[in-house]
């Protein structure tokens, strides 16, 4: 994949998952519909590819004032993946040397492997992800509305304790995928899968779309290095 096709798709993607979130805000206060309602446009604008860069740029500017609306993330790691590679993209198209575009792109596909491996370090730490806990109590006492069938997960110890050892394993193995190109595509197929679980079970549907958006980057990263 050609540096500027893998940019091209993230663009794409990111303002699709831009809209998704948008959407959400045109039902919510009034003083926020204006907000969103100029970022929708400005994701129709990026994702057609009308008046490249700026709307990218636009994109940028107003993902500020919601920092300062919002007096940060908000919604946590979905925010900070897409703002990190919405500010990443800007930088690409923006820079004035191919070595410069490529160094700001490869950063985001980089930080899209940290992400993974830095989650599953921070679970095999945790004395609960490695006993089956950590997920007990999230099928047990998660403040999503789940249904009482999955609230049953957390009465199967065993089954718990494979699962999270396979999360943490996944996410601390996940770097060797960009080894060998298959295996970064099973990889991200994997965690894609994984992402849409999450957004079925318990409504993150945020984390699947921004973290979807990013592994064009990956790809191209894995090209370029290996």
């Amino acid at each position: 994949m050609s540096l500027e096709a893998a940019v091209r798709l993230t663009e794409i993607l990111l303002a699709l998952a831009l809209i998704q979130q948008s959407l959400e805000h045109l039902r919510g206060l009034p003083g926020e519909r204006p907000l969103f309602a100029i970022r929708i446009l400005l994701c129709v604008l990026v994702a057609s590819g009308i008046a490249a860069p700026w709307p990218l740029v636009g994109l940028a500017l107003v993902s500020l004032v919601i920092l300062e609306r919002f007096q940060g993330p908000y919604n946590g790691g979905s925010d900070r993946m897409g703002l990190l590679a919405l500010w990443c993209l800007v930088l690409t198209r923006l820079l004035p040397t191919p070595a410069l575009k490529e160094l700001s792109f490869g950063y985001l596909g980089a930080q899209l492997m940290l992400s993974y491996f830095i989650s599953g370090g921070v679970k095999i730490v945790n004395p609960d992800w490695r006993s089956g806990r950590a997920l007990r109590d999230v099928f047990q006492f998660s403040s999503y509305p789940v249904s009482q069938g999955l609230r049953r997960w957390a009465q199967r110890p065993r089954l718990l304790l494979v699962m999270s050892w396979a999360v943490m394993g996944f996410e601390l193995a996940f770097p060797l995928t960009l080894l060998w190109k298959p295996a970064l595509i099973a990889g991200l197929a994997i965690a894609a899968t994984f992402h849409l679980a999450n957004a079925c079970l318990f409504g993150l549907n945020r984390f699947f779309w921004t973290w979807l958006a990013t592994y064009p980057a990956i790809l191209w990263l894995q090209g370029r290095v290996f």
